[in-house]
């Protein structure tokens, strides 16, 4: 085998790759023969077939299988000797101007993996929020459960805040009924502000039966951009009005939430020890953030074309997939990887550096940190015992846990480097969701 590379870009190589087509031949006959001991031809016994026969049936298919497989080996086998680190996937096509004709000549186009070089971190600074559980947390987690499991009776007053009113209405722009105004059987929960101000305030005292007509202005950014700005006329009626009754605090309570004991001090312990665990990884999900954000920022490297457009591609089938298990039909699912492109160099450019990071400074997982990462998944768990177990009975189920301790250790990696000031925080503010 004859092998010479070219330089055409910054990342981008040709490798020509020329493999003595008597070899070839050699293997097409190789093959030919061992399918002769087991190919059925009619009239003939298995194994009698003669072989001048076998190869005019199946001689071009094999001929092509032996082709494609010298290529794929050919070409590793180079790589290799030229230590290449090849990135994504090459392209192999017959080498233009072939001349030798007892050669089987080919071109592999490909890009290789960029130099990387790590910045200094001694001048970013990282802000760590450092909070903790009150007993106003608590007392706001156990009235959330109470909430998951309120009820409500029908009441012959007038609907206040807290009330569910439901209810039967119809929107109108310009005299004509428009998509997504009109419902039955809606219900509302007055006081919570999930309905425009226009539409709840028109609900304020309303009873069982009773018919309401209001004009309500769609705001200008509002989501469903046909009625964005437009001003609707509702016509609304009232099918019947509701008070909630939160359920007490008592043995039945908790023991709906999984305290075996009954005991109300048993359940503020649990849900204690849960809001620190979730405090805990919010905190860490944070520092994480910034320290790979210092990391990418840092870091200088030309990204391969090749894994920008694998990614992206990836990126929009992903998408596509959970599109559809929504209900959404395929037709109407119009992604394309044009669209993740700049989400895709983010996170092409994100794993170079972390793998250059990990191996110029050794921070692969530990087996003891993966099984502190297992244990610590697992308490959330009736048995935990039973669930670490589980884990370690096939490798490929600690993958998850092997990548986050890897993470984590690049993430402590960089807090050695940078520095890093802790802000006080509240727990409530750090669990909020983030604003839309």
């Amino acid at each position: 085998m004859q092998t010479s590379l070219e330089t055409l870009g910054q990342l981008e190589r040709r490798l020509n790759v020329a493999v003595p087509l008597a070899a070839i031949e050699s293997e097409v006959a190789k093959r030919l023969a061992r399918l002769a001991k087991n190919v059925k031809i009619a009239g003939f016994r298995p194994g009698k077939v003669p072989l001048k026969m076998v190869a005019q049936q199946y001689g071009p298919q094999v001929r092509s299988e032996v082709i494609s497989d010298t290529v794929q080996a050919s070409f590793s086998d180079a790589v290799r000797t030229q230590q290449l680190r090849v990135a994504g996937y090459p392209r192999i096509e017959p080498k233009a101007g072939a001349a030798a004709s007892d050669q089987l000549e080919f071109s592999a186009v490909f890009e290789v993996y960029p130099e990387i070089k790590l910045g200094d971190l001694s001048g970013v600074t990282i802000e760590r929020p450092v909070a903790e559980v009150g007993a106003a947390d608590v007392a706001s987690t156990i009235e959330a459960l109470r909430k998951q499991r309120v009820r409500y009776e029908t009441v012959g007053r007038a609907a206040a805040p807290g009330d569910r009113v439901i209810v039967d209405f119809t929107g109108q722009i310009d005299g004509v009924e428009f998509a997504g105004g009109q419902a039955k059987d809606f219900p509302i929960l007055l006081g919570e502000g999930r309905m425009l101000p226009e539409f709840e305030a028109a609900l304020a005292g309303v009873r069982a039966g009773d018919e309401r007509r209001f004009p309500l202005t769609f705001p200008a950014d509002y989501h469903g951009k046909e009625v964005a700005g437009k001003t609707a006329e509702f016509a609304l009626t009232v099918k019947s009005v509701a008070e909630a009754h939160l359920p007490a605090v008592d043995a039945e309570f908790a023991k709906a939430f999984g305290v075996g004991s009954g005991r109300v001090e048993d359940l503020h312990t649990e849900i204690e020890a849960n809001l620190r665990l979730e405090l805990k990884r919010k905190i860490e999900g944070k520092v994480k953030e910034q320290a790979l954000a210092a990391l990418r920022a840092k870091a200088e490297l030309t990204l391969p074309k090749s894994l920008v457009e694998q990614e992206a591609q990836e990126m929009a089938e992903r998408m596509i997939a959970d599109l559809k298990q929504q209900g959404m039909k395929p037709e109407d699912v119009k992604l394309t990887p044009d669209m993740f492109r700049a989400s895709a160099e983010g996170r092409v450019a994100l794993g170079l550096v972390l793998g250059e990071i990990v191996r110029v400074h050794g921070l692969q997982a530990k087996p003891e940190q993966v099984k502190a990462l297992v244990q610590e998944a697992a308490q959330t768990y009736e048995q935990p015992d039973a669930v670490v177990r589980w884990h370690y009975e096939k490798a490929e189920r600690l993958n998850e846990f092997e990548a986050l301790a890897v993470e984590r250790n690049v993430v402590d990696w960089v807090l050695g480097q940078a520095k890093v000031e802790d802000r006080p925080a509240k727990f409530a503010d750090l669990m909020a969701p983030p604003a839309a």
